[in-house]
């Protein structure tokens, strides 16, 4: 007995060209469309919850002021054709604005 004959002893073999009962299928379908047709649309409208990070990075904003006042320095000297970037003021500002805000955000989210 060889390995073919084994799995084919285990495992049925299926061909495309067998045709599969769709009569049954069809029926439950149509059983299925008259009984949506039937129950009246219920339109419920959910109320959009507002995110409040927009508000909260706001208010943190306040408490960065010193490092976006650095940040706002730095992008008005590259505006003046300074050749320095802007990136290492940019974390310094975001650190302080996300460890503001994530505490309150998250304590928002509950």
């Amino acid at each position: 007995m060889g390995l073919t004959e084994i799995f084919s002893s285990i495992f049925p073999t299926a061909y495309a060209e067998e045709e599969q009962p769709v009569e049954v299928v069809e029926e439950v379908v149509e059983e299925v469309v008259e009984e949506v047709a039937e129950e009246p649309e219920e339109e419920e409208e959910e109320e959009e919850v507002e995110d409040p990070k927009e508000q909260i990075m706001e208010a943190c904003e306040k408490d960065c002021a010193a490092l976006k006042h650095h940040l706002d320095e730095c992008n008005e000297r590259v505006e003046n054709g300074s050749s320095e970037n802007c990136i290492e003021e940019f974390f310094h500002y975001m650190h302080c604005a996300d460890e503001c805000a994530a505490p309150k955000i998250f304590a928002a989210t509950k």
